[in-house]
C-alpha cells in the first residue's frame, strides 16, 4: 500500500455525503480515522471542521500530509486515480469513462444543489413563506431530475452496465435522502434497484449501519 494513502481521517456527519467516500474507502480496504460531526455544530465557524475546511462542508479528507481533499467528486476521481484496478472510475480511453464523468458531474453540479439550497432555505431567505417555498420548489426540481435520469438508463445490472462503479455508491446514499427510498422504490424503480443491489455488498455492512440504521 501506498504510504500516502495510510493515516487519513475522514470529517463527516452520519448519513450525509461523507458516507459515500466512506463506502468508497471500504471497497478500497484503505485504512483511515473517521471523525463525525453534529449536524447541528457542523457549519460552526469554531468548530473543529473549520480548522481543516473554512467552508465546514463534508466530506473532508485531510491526508497524512497535511494536505486536505474536499468535494465528493473530486475525493472520488483522486482515489479511482490512485487504485485504477478497482474500477470505481473507469479507465481513461474506456467508452465507460466519458459518461461515468458526465453522470458524476451531474450529481455533484446539478442533484446536489437542490439540498445545498433547500435543506436550509432560511440560510437565504428570511421571509418564512419565501424559505418554504423554495424548499418546495428544490424538492420538486430534484424529483423531476430523477425522473429524468431513470427514464436515461438501463442498467445492466449497473448503472455503466455490467462492472459496479462509483455512480453506483452514489445512487445508495442518495436514495436515503429526500424524496427517499419509498419513492424511488415508486417512481424511479431501476435506482431503486441498483441502490438495494449495493446495499448487499459485504464490505459496505458496516458503513451502511453507521449511517442509516434505524
Amino acid at each position: 500500500m501506498a504510504d500516502h494513502l495510510a493515516g487519513m481521517t475522514l470529517f463527516g456527519a452520519k448519513g450525509g455525503g461523507s458516507a459515500i467516500i466512506e463506502a468508497l474507502l471500504a471497497i478500497l480496504d484503505l485504512p483511515y480515522a473517521r471523525r463525525y460531526l453534529d449536524w447541528d455544530s457542523l457549519h460552526d465557524p469554531s468548530g473543529p471542521l473549520s480548522k481543516v475546511n473554512p467552508a465546514c462542508e463534508i466530506p473532508t479528507l485531510l491526508l497524512q500530509d497535511g494536505s486536505v481533499m474536499t468535494e465528493s467528486a473530486a475525493i472520488t476521481l483522486w482515489l479511482g486515480a490512485e487504485r485504477p484496478e478497482s474500477g470505481l472510475v473507469p479507465l481513461v480511453g474506456t467508452p465507460e469513462h466519458p459518461e461515468f464523468l458526465r453522470r458524476l458531474i451531474w450529481l455533484v453540479a446539478s442533484v446536489y444543489p437542490t439540498f445545498s439550497y433547500g435543506d436550509h432555505p432560511e440560510r437565504w431567505l428570511k421571509n418564512e413563506a419565501a424559505a418554504q417555498a423554495l424548499r418546495t420548489a428544490t424538492d420538486k426540481r430534484r424529483e423531476v431530475m430523477w425522473q429524468q435520469f431513470e427514464a436515461a438508463i438501463t442498467p445492466a445490472p449497473w448503472l455503466l452496465g455490467d462492472a459496479m462503479t462509483a455512480l453506483d455508491i452514489y445512487m445508495a446514499v442518495m436514495t436515503h435522502w429526500r424524496p427517499r427510498r419509498d419513492w424511488f422504490e415508486e417512481n424511479c424503480p431501476k435506482l431503486f434497484g441498483i441502490a438495494k443491489r449495493v446495499d448487499t455488498i459485504p464490505e459496505l455492512k458496516e458503513v451502511w449501519e453507521r449511517n442509516f440504521a434505524p
